[in-house]
């Protein structure tokens, strides 16, 4: 659906990951945007899903549920032409909190023929009363305008809750460890589905040059040499990679040092989920 690239798009900063694969988000993400007459707390969220067999699966839906019930307004993010199983699941939540929606059609560039666009949009406003529904392609950054203006119509006055300046609640080390991950994701594909976790486990600062150790974590041991790589070069290119985006985001050199380890079915540990932050 989308929903990561449209928090960058809304923020105007890359502060959540992005691979083709579901349910990449896995935590709670505070992306803040500050303007001259508002100021939008957005929260990206992993996707609520029906299948939650794995500890990490339901830890993934209670921080969607909590995240839901403690908004303003709710924004439903949908693929423009389809509609899921899993966005009837939202929808039925959103029904029940009784907040007020918005709907967004995403990835409209899409759609083909561009006319059938109208009637889907004709559908999706027969599936709930939402406040409005804005298409955009978070990707091309089409109409995230319209959308910044129509969220913040619907949020309710108060004074700022954050400082000018603040773009999320997130530290270093975290966005680091999603990087990692997100360059890890996209390197394996499927060959190592959604056993990965990363901790940043210690960072310093040299002359300028912020060197950083982190483990990547996987949930058997036959994964270990897959993440690996034939003499160590997927992992390279993982640390590569990683390095010089965040380079470009944080604006200082980095050394990354990524160590695998195992530690067996951790996604289905409760300590574990707690220990990484996903709990």
């Amino acid at each position: 659906m989308g929903k990561s690239t449209l928090l960058n798009a809304l923020v105007g900063q890359k502060l959540s990951i992005v691979t083709p694969r579901p349910q990449t988000t896995r935590h709670r993400i505070l992306g803040v945007l500050t303007e001259a007459d508002a100021q939008i707390a957005f929260v990206d969220t992993p996707g609520l899903h029906r299948a939650a067999s794995r500890a990490l699966n339901k830890a993934m839906n209670r921080t969607a549920a909590a995240a839901l019930d403690a908004a303003d307004v709710v924004v439903l993010v949908v693929e423009a032409g389809h509609w899921t199983a899993e966005d009837e699941l939202v929808l039925e939540r959103i029904a029940r909190t009784g907040h007020a929606a918005i709907a967004v059609a995403n990835k409209i560039d899409r759609v083909r023929p561009r006319e059938n666009l109208l009637p889907y949009l004709a559908e999706l406003a027969a599936r709930h009363p939402f406040r409005a529904i804005v298409p955009v392609s978070a990707l091309k950054e089409d109409n995230i305008g319209a959308l910044r203006r129509t969220i913040a119509a619907e949020l309710p006055v108060s004074p700022a809750l954050f400082p000018d300046g603040e773009l999320t609640d997130r530290g270093l080390s975290f966005r680091i460890a999603e990087m990692i991950r997100e360059k890890l994701t996209l390197e394996l594909n499927q060959e190592v589905p959604y056993g990965i976790a990363v901790e940043v486990e210690q960072m310093a600062e040299v002359d300028g040059q912020l060197t950083v150790d982190a483990a990547i974590w996987v949930d058997r041991e036959g994964q270990k040499p897959i993440v690996i790589g034939p003499k160590g070069e997927r992992l390279k290119r993982v640390g590569r990679s990683a390095r010089l985006a965040l380079n470009g985001i944080l604006g200082k050199r980095l050394h990354l040092n990524l160590w695998v380890k195992v530690r067996e079915n951790w996604a289905d540990n409760a300590r574990a989920l707690q220990e990484l932050g996903l709990e």
